[in-house]
């Protein structure tokens, strides 16, 4: 385990840093987090602010604790990777942990209905009942849309409706909805599965109410004030139509001027990039959950797209970023790829990423929020750090070096005093740009590198 390109990070979904083994029940609880959702690695003697080195006294102690703890308090059993690390003079205390098959885990004295925890961003969020049943599900290989529907309705769904948007596949008779999976047998009677209601159900939102999709556009960068809404609470397939005409409707067009052919008009908003999250978000929503629905919110910098539940599976953000998806809903997914409108799976976001960089926008941002999954696109260029010309050659030179430097070599090497780039890299530091590497502030082997998610510099303009 690589301690330096740890340090280099931030907390995140599947990393976290503790200064030492004082609060032993917030580890416990990252350890069930971890288990639930996308594994992860517990880095004890490191100092989660400031990353300074701090080291453990009695590491062997600790790791029988912590051994004891595992097996006492967390259910059902499970057993993480502990590992005694030295890094120069200090002791450090790894934790790794995997996505577990046997999960959802739980602390024992709450129980699984308040016990189990999950990992949304940095923190841990206590699971409720829906999400409980979802770690359920996929342990069980299961998926929520595939449950039946019982109703004693013989035609709950829209045989038109179905017939009319596969008319370019081919002819639908009503064998192909049991072979479609929209239905299945239940006491010798044909009902809907949850998929085919949330597609065709003629009475869907009976059953559904929150299987719809918000649009509004809103003046500025916030919600306050808006200028138009709509709801969509038509079929899914034709409201993600109906949101990409919204979206149309406030999208401005330039005129492109080519030498070669006739003037093109040119959409500001890069329309296949919503349209992809739009489809994502009906696939992949939790439709498990209540209160919550599908939202699209147009600023006049940015669109949102939210959609009720996290990463499925213990799916990361770079997980989906390199083209790895799993099904949420398995039946909706495949009937959206034999309508053609997915064409291969995971490759939306990447196509998401590629369309906005065609565009000189920035590359959208994906995040976990709460209960659910946001995309942002945005319309202009991001403004992310303005550097002026010495921060910006100490960046520079950082890059150079990825095993970090000193702050007398960073000083040498730009002709400059080691109090003004010590002064330098504490202002980085706290931009999030560049982590000290050492046991504290006068450690004489600290280093300064880079944060391997910092974001791209660029230098002050004139």
């Amino acid at each position: 385990m690589n301690v330096t390109e740890l340090i280099k990070k931030n907390e995140s979904k599947t990393l976290e840093f503790k200064r030492d083994f004082s609060s032993p029940d917030n580890i416990i609880r990252t350890i069930i987090a971890f288990a639930n959702t996308s594994g992860g690695v517990i880095l004890i003697g490191i100092e989660d602010k400031d990353k300074h080195i701090c080291g453990v006294k009695n590491p062997l102690d600790i790791e029988e604790k912590l051994a004891n703890l595992i097996t006492d308090t967390i259910s059902p059993r499970m057993i993480p990777s502990i590992e005694i690390i030295s890094w120069r003079n200090k002791q450090l205390i790894a934790i790794q942990v995997f996505p577990s098959p046997v999960r959802p885990h739980f602390k024992s004295s709450l129980g699984e209905e308040n016990g189990v925890l999950v990992r949304v961003g940095s923190s841990n969020r206590k699971a409720d009942k829906q999400l409980i049943q979802e770690l359920h599900r996929a342990t069980r290989y299961q998926s929520f849309d595939e449950e039946m529907v019982i109703t004693s309705n013989s035609e709950a769904l829209d045989f038109r409706v179905v017939s009319e948007l596969f008319s370019k596949q081919r002819k639908i008779h009503m064998n192909d909805f049991l072979t479609l999976k929209l239905m299945t047998t239940y006491q010798n009677q044909n009902v809907p599965t949850k998929a085919g209601m949330i597609l065709f159900g003629k009475d869907r939102l009976s059953y559904f109410p929150d299987a719809w999709i918000q649009c509004g556009r809103f003046s500025g960068t916030t919600k306050r004030n808006i200028v138009d809404a709509l709801e969509l609470k038509t079929y899914p397939v034709y409201a993600i139509d109906q949101a990409l005409e919204f979206t149309k409707k406030h999208a401005y067009r330039s005129i492109e001027i080519s030498e070669k052919s006739k003037n093109n008009k040119r959409w500001n908003v890069p329309l296949i990039a919503i349209r992809e999250a739009l489809t994502n978000a009906v696939v992949h929503s939790d439709y498990s959950q209540t209160g919550t629905h599908i939202r699209l919110a147009f600023f006049d910098d940015r669109i949102e797209i939210d959609n009720p539940g996290l990463l499925y599976d213990g799916l990361t953000i770079d997980d989906i970023k390199q083209g790895i998806s799993k099904l949420r809903n398995r039946i909706i997914g495949r009937i959206f790829k034999e309508l053609g409108r997915v064409e291969q799976w995971g490759s939306g976001i990447q196509r998401m990423i590629e369309v906005c960089e065609e565009m000189g926008l920035p590359s959208p941002e994906f995040i976990e929020l709460g209960g659910q999954f946001r995309v942002t696109v945005y319309l202009f260029v991001k403004q992310n750090v303005i550097l002026d010309d010495t921060n910006q050659l100490i960046v520079d030179l950082l890059n150079q070096y990825k095993k970090g430097l000193s702050v007398k070599k960073i000083a040498s090497k730009i002709d400059l005093s080691t109090r003004t780039i010590r002064n330098r890299l504490s202002k980085l530091s706290e931009m999030g740009i560049v982590a000290a590497i050492g046991t504290g502030p006068r450690d004489p082997k600290r280093k300064f590198c880079l944060l391997s998610e910092s974001i791209h510099v660029r230098e002050k303009d004139g």
